[in-house]
């Protein structure tokens, strides 16, 4: 009994760090294709921005933000996650629109960038 306990114990710790994806998911940025900004902000204040990306098939769905910001610079991309199925349907222009809540903490102006490829 005292041997099986450490051989299950390194089974288990060699599967979790096994490299290979058995979610049947990726993990992907998609460019921007616009995005809907206030004119100006007021530093303490939280601020929706909207962006809008193409979704090319059935299989992407919206998983968060790239999100980098460096004194008053701000990089910004929508990651996807992308099912591997055979069950996708291609979509045509189609036009995604999530919200980034954005809270401002700088008094000076910000450079945003926005992911396009």
């Amino acid at each position: 009994m005292k041997r099986i306990i450490p051989l299950l114990l390194a089974l288990f710790f060699l599967k979790s760090c096994s490299t290979t994806n058995d979610n049947g998911f990726f993990f992907e940025i998609s460019p921007v294709e616009s995005v809907t900004i206030p004119s100006e902000f007021i530093s303490g204040k939280a601020y929706d921005l909207t962006i809008s990306y193409l979704k090319p098939s059935t299989c992407y769905a919206f998983y968060d933000f790239y999100y980098l910001e460096e004194s008053n610079e701000v990089i910004i991309a929508p990651i996807n996650y992308v099912f591997e199925r055979n069950d996708c349907e291609a979509l045509d222009n189609k036009i995604v629109e999530v919200d980034l809540n954005f809270i401002v903490t700088n008094n000076g102006p910000y450079i945003f960038k926005f992911w396009q490829g």
